[in-house]
């Protein structure tokens, strides 16, 4: 039985950050830490202090270290539902951030966007790489794209994606 909200019965689409994004990036960010902040015994307007503080903080932080990086917005049928972030480096391809709000999870959405930038990698040769949370469940989505666990911090997981080499009976 299909979900008729999967991916597959929605456009799925990329468009730039653009000024006036930040209130939607402000709830992106958040919806990566509602676990965590479930946790925590604040009050709402705490946990609305802390993720606006974190959330400027990493925003500052991926201006600063990659300012050639791609800054999108993830769209599904028009509507935005999350957020990519990507660095094109010599000879690799970082993935910043893929991050849905908590609704559009587990639906299909990100495996058009992760098969593209596989694609992408695959024809110039490079590899894709993404550092997730240690635990995170969105490791058993690039497990199963292929990717490999390449080294722990004990905190994040660097995975990685390459190209297989084709077989041409050389070695």
């Amino acid at each position: 039985m299909t979900n008729p909200a999967n991916a597959n019965s929605r456009i799925v689409s990329l468009r730039p950050v653009q000024a006036g994004d930040e209130p939607f990036l402000l709830a992106v960010y958040g919806s990566s830490r509602e676990e965590e902040m479930a946790l925590v015994p604040w009050d709402a307007a705490q946990k609305e202090m802390f993720i606006r503080m974190q959330a400027t903080a990493q925003h500052q932080y991926y201006q600063a270290e990659y300012p050639r990086a791609e800054y999108l917005i993830i769209l599904a049928d028009g509507e935005p539902v999350g957020r990519l972030y990507v660095d094109r480096r010599p000879h690799e391809i970082r993935i910043l951030d893929l991050t849905l709000l908590t609704p559009y999870r587990g639906q299909g959405i990100g495996t058009p966007l992760l098969d593209a930038l596989m694609t992408e990698a695959a024809n110039a040769a490079k590899t894709l790489n993404i550092y997730l949370d240690a635990g995170s469940r969105s490791q058993s989505l690039f497990a199963r794209l292929g990717f490999k666990p390449v080294s722990d911090s004990g905190a994040h997981v660097l995975f990685e994606w390459q190209a297989p080499s084709s077989s041409n009976g050389q070695t």
